[in-house]
């Protein structure tokens, strides 16, 4: 008989040097941590398979769903768009702006990220045509064209990532 182990997630934010002082004046963020680190176990390993034509943010959203997660680290992803649409950060400053990307065409999908934060999906994706990739925050519009097969590691009880992408923290 095998013996499986449980694997270890470890969540760190980090401010990046040179940014403490900037965050100081902008005052929601006075009461937040440097570094705020949280331990926890995977409880399950979640694959998710979405067909043609799903839009790939809420096909997301419906496995989290079905399979009642509460926190997840989204692993890996792959398959192919035929559009995308996603943001990034526009600026430097607080607060900060977004630049939206949207386009049709075909897409090679390269990756998805994220987190599942009290069940809501925080996913970035990586993509690239023949002339360039790009990536950003995924936004709804992005459609599957042949599928997209997505692996969320699921947490144990107890811990939870609730402010870990708020901004204002």
């Amino acid at each position: 008989m095998k013996v499986i182990r449980p694997l270890l997630f470890t969540a760190i934010i980090m401010i990046a040097p040179g940014c403490a002082s900037q965050l100081q004046h902008t005052g929601p963020h006075e009461s937040a941590p440097m570094v705020h680190s949280i331990s926890s176990n995977l409880d399950r390993v979640v694959v998710a398979r979405l067909k043609h034509g799903t839009d790939l943010l809420d096909g997301l959203r419906k496995a989290v769903e079905q399979e009642e997660i509460k926190n997840a680290v989204i692993l890996s992803g792959i398959g192919s768009l035929t559009s995308y649409h996603v943001h990034a950060v526009d600026n430097m400053t607080f607060p900060t702006e977004n630049v939206f990307f949207k386009a049709e065409g075909p897409q090679d999908l390269l990756n998805v990220n994220g987190y599942v934060i009290d069940g809501r999906v925080h996913a970035h994706i990586t993509f690239a045509d023949e002339e360039k990739a790009l990536g950003g925050h995924l936004e709804p519009g992005t459609k599957v064209f042949t599928f997209a097969i997505i692996t969320l590691g699921v947490l144990e009880e107890g811990p939870t990532l609730t402010r870990f992408d708020d901004s204002k923290w």
